[in-house]
Parts: C-alpha cells; sequence; structure tokens
C-alpha cells in the first residue's frame, strides 16, 4: 500500500515543485510505483512532468470534486518514469466548490483510497499557502515532506507551517507527521546558509535529511523541457543529489517494517 507524503511549505519559492517532481522521479528509477499529484493552479508541476497543462480532458479539479475518479485523470508521464494527476487554472475554482461540499477537507483523501494499492509512494505537490486544496492534501497525507531555504525568513514560514500542522493533526489528521526536511538551494560558502541549517538539525534532528540539494543550474533548466534533472543531465550535482534523498527516503520507509 502507498505512503502518502505531501511536499508542502506555506512560503513560496523554496523548491517545493523541484523537489516533487525530481523524488519522484528518482524513486521511480529504483523501480518504486510513484503517483503524482499536483495541487497548485499554476500546473508548474504539471508542465515540468512533460504533460501539456492547457490540452487536459480532466485534471485533481475534477477529482475534488466528484466528476472524475483518480483512474481517469491519471496520466503516464513516461519520460519522467511516474504516473501525474494533472492541474492547471481550473484548480483555482476548487475552493470555492469545496466550501459548500460535505467533508470537504477529505475530499482528496477518499479519492485516493482506490489507488493506494497501486502504488508504492503518492508524492502531492502543495500550493504555495494555507487554503482548502493544502488542508485536503495534508489531510490526505501519511506525513509531509519540508523543503526549505537556509535563509532567515524560511525559519518564520517554518514556524508558521509548524502550526498549521498541529491544527490539522488535533482536527482532522492524527497520525500526519514530519517524514522529513529538505535543505534546498544549498551553499556551503554562504555563512547564513550553515548558521541556519545548523538551527535546523539542533531543533528536528535526524528529521533534517542528511542530503542537502545543491544550487544547480540544470535543475533550473529541466523543468522548461519536461523533464526531471536526471533525465535532463543524470552526471548533474542536482540529479544526483535528488538520488542520494531518494535512497535516504527509502531507508526510512525499510526502516519502520517490522524486521
Amino acid at each position: 500500500m502507498a505512503r502518502i507524503i505531501a511536499v508542502t511549505n506555506q512560503k513560496g519559492g523554496v523548491g517545493k515543485t523541484t523537489t516533487s517532481i525530481n523524488l519522484a522521479a528518482s524513486l521511480a528509477a529504483t523501480g518504486r510505483r510513484v503517483l503524482l499529484l499536483d495541487m497548485d493552479p499554476q500546473g508548474n508541476t504539471t508542465m515540468g512532468s512533460g504533460v501539456d497543462k492547457n490540452d487536459l480532458e480532466f485534471s485533481v479539479f475534477d477529482v475534488l470534486v466528484g466528476s472524475a475518479a483518480i483512474k481517469e485523470v491519471m496520466v503516464n508521464a513516461e519520460q519522467s518514469g511516474y504516473y501525474i494527476v494533472p492541474a492547471n487554472g481550473d484548480l483555482t475554482a476548487a475552493e470555492v466548490h469545496l466550501l459548500s461540499m460535505e467533508n470537504k477537507e477529505h475530499r482528496l483523501k477518499n479519492a485516493l483510497t482506490l489507488a493506494k494499492n497501486e502504488f508504492d509512494y503518492i508524492f502531492i505537490d502543495c500550493p504555495p499557502s494555507l487554503n482548502m486544496l493544502s488542508v485536503n492534501a495534508m489531510v490526505a497525507a501519511d506525513s509531509l515532506i519540508i523543503p526549505m531555504q537556509c535563509e532567515y525568513f524560511a525559519l518564520e514560514g517554518l514556524s508558521a507551517l509548524l502550526s498549521t500542522i498541529d491544527q490539522i493533526t488535533e482536527s482532522h489528521n492524527p497520525n500526519l507527521q514530519i517524514e522529513g526536511l529538505v535543505r534546498t538551494m544549498y551553499d556551503p560558502r554562504n555563512r547564513l546558509c550553515t548558521e541556519v541549517s545548523a538551527q535546523l538539525q539542533e531543533h528536528f534532528g535526524d528529521k533534517v535529511y542528511r542530503t542537502p540539494i545543491p544550487r544547480n543550474v540544470r535543475i533550473a533548466e529541466a523543468p522548461s523541457y519536461g523533464l526531471p534533472a536526471m533525465y535532463y543531465d543524470k552526471t548533474s550535482r542536482g540529479s544526483r543529489a535528488y538520488m542520494a534523498l531518494a535512497e535516504e527516503v527509502i531507508k526510512t520507509e525499510l526502516a519502520r517494517e517490522p524486521a
């Protein structure tokens, strides 16, 4: 049965989409069956996976409002190695629709029930804000991966996110936990970067993944070709970092399994 992991941070520009795409692709390359859900109306995860957001018959919007099942909506992103539930601008209307629905916070969780047996990992790329879309993602998830830039304002954003997680845990998903924190756009030459990194490790211990994701031109270029970094340039530092991160995720999963 799939482990459902939401990739989230209320602060924008921290590498949520990049992490979602590249971690999904890296795990798929190891033979895992992976599904990636795009929950951002911008549709960047969709386009970065090689799927045209402007040419969709169905999207995650249809899943949330109940007009289509996950199986009808998912697309095989063959060149990325995983399946994706795509998104586009239609998703902006989802929140208005959801507000008038019963169990509005659980729409995504209920929709994923039938898909859980067909995948090993289901990743949800969350929007950079706290709204009904991100609430649905966190209610559906078993755990959260939090991408973070090692800068001053990132710590403030993390504090707000932890407060949100506490609220979701108390009200809708008592089993929700933090899978790990990923240090993105990491530059060890930057003093503030290393100081913030040290603070994260002091407060979160082994919840901080050992592998930082470096600033890397190849990672930035890959989405414009609709490819994960590993298929755009597998020798790049960024590609190798995400493969190492995938190994950490797998080891964490194996550690949970009974001997």
